[in-house]
């Protein structure tokens, strides 16, 4: 015989195996899918359209610019600004800037930073905002938006774009922002009460938000590169013995790397909105002048198999294309077959004569010669209690009759 070994279970072992089965499933989102390896930076969808480094990186600072510019208008905080410049940048990385406009994507992103962090906009309000901004920047007379066909066609591109936007993302659009690690960061170092340091980190960390260090980089390091340079700015020495940074889990290259960027921003010369609009609209002929050459250079390939027909006079055979019929008998086309019902369904479907007395029989509704001849309703309704009117109300001819 053989033994079966029972283990004993106590009863806190099952209760505790018991809260495990109904804990909840975690989704656990880091920032490691939100961060671009080097060789999707190198090469953008806008470089594949046939749009110039330069100009792309022009096109993100002003669209980073108006995000900011519009959040200081509709009185956003620093942290919605932030998210909308980072959700800006993420989009352009996935989506090219010649199919789809830097205008109407910056107004979905400050749109959906307001949502994400709970300070919303309405869509009018953004988009009166930026048509300020832009008369602004053209210096042209600043005149109130005129809401006709052009605001509402605007006003639907801006809701598909903000779709669009989550899409593209993944509906992952939560952004872990630097400005709270400065904070902290400088009250380990012993900072807290150095306000031009603090000021100064805090400002290379908008500045930075123009660049693609938030696509590259972690937090925490962005936080030590604006620490750092400030520190530089003001010469106010910092650890080195060990390194202050390497308490942060960061190290010098991408502290290096960060601060060679910001500091390209301000060596960038002033660009024209107009300029890089122009441009963008004859990279975008050109990818339309392209689509169009391609779709008329497809030629579909015609596959012809031959079939070979001996001849009776000589035995010689002959290569005739499929397509062709090689007989000469004029057979008649097969007739699909019809999906109305032949007469011996209809007439096996037939209703039966008391079907059909039922059928052709008027419903006893109440009519407008029912009570023509009362001066009211009430003195129908005396009619209609009548016993003599009870007992032949389901008689027709009677109230044909009537």
């Amino acid at each position: 015989m053989c033994k079966m070994e029972t283990e004993t279970m106590t009863f806190t072992d099952m209760v505790h195996d018991r809260h495990k089965l109904k804990q909840p499933t975690k989704v656990l989102l880091t920032l490691s899918n939100v961060l671009l390896p080097k060789e999707k930076i190198t090469s953008t969808p806008s470089m594949l359209d046939g749009l110039d480094f330069e100009t792309e990186v022009d096109l993100r600072i002003v669209g980073c610019e108006w995000i900011q510019t519009a959040g200081i208008l509709l009185k956003l905080p620093q942290v919605a600004m932030a998210t909308g410049q980072v959700l800006f940048q993420r989009f352009y990385y996935t989506k090219s800037f010649v199919r789809h406009p830097m205008e109407i994507t910056a107004m979905a992103c400050t749109c959906l930073a307001s949502k994400v962090e709970e300070s919303p906009r309405r869509i009018r309000d953004v988009i009166n905002v930026y048509h300020h901004i832009r008369q602004v920047l053209n210096q042209k007379l600043i005149t109130p938006l005129v809401l006709d066909q052009n605001y509402v066609q605007k006003k639907t591109q801006v809701i598909k774009a903000e779709r669009r936007v989550l899409k593209e993302l993944g509906f992952c659009v939560h952004v872990k922002h630097p400005h709270k690690l400065i904070v902290m960061y400088l009250q380990a170092l012993g900072f807290e009460k150095h306000q031009s340091i603090m000021q100064m980190s805090w400002n290379y960390m908008n500045d930075s938000l123009q660049t693609d260090v938030f696509v590259q980089f972690d937090p925490e390091t962005i936080a030590c590169a604006c620490i750092y340079l400030s520190a530089r700015k003001l010469q106010i020495p910092l650890p080195k013995s060990p390194a202050w940074y390497c308490l942060f889990n960061s190290n010098e290259t991408d502290i290096q790397d960060i601060c060679r960027k910001i500091l390209k921003l301000y060596l960038r010369p002033r660009v024209i909105t107009e300029d890089l609009e122009r441009r963008v609209e004859e990279s975008k002929k050109e990818y339309d002048c392209a689509k169009e050459k391609a779709k008329e250079a497809i030629v579909y390939p015609v596959v012809q198999t031959d079939l070979v027909i001996p001849t009776p006079n000589n035995g010689i055979t002959a290569a005739v294309p499929r397509n062709i019929s090689s007989t000469t008998t004029n057979k008649k086309p097969i007739k699909k077959r019809s999906r109305s019902r032949t007469p011996l369904e209809i007439k096996s479907r037939s209703k039966s004569p008391r079907q059909l007395k039922k059928s052709k029989k008027r419903k006893l509704v109440p009519t407008y010669r029912d009570y023509k001849d009362y001066k009211d309703y009430k003195d129908y309704k005396d009619y209609r209690s009548n016993e003599n009117y009870k007992s032949k109300t389901r008689n027709y001819n009677y109230r044909k009759k009537y």
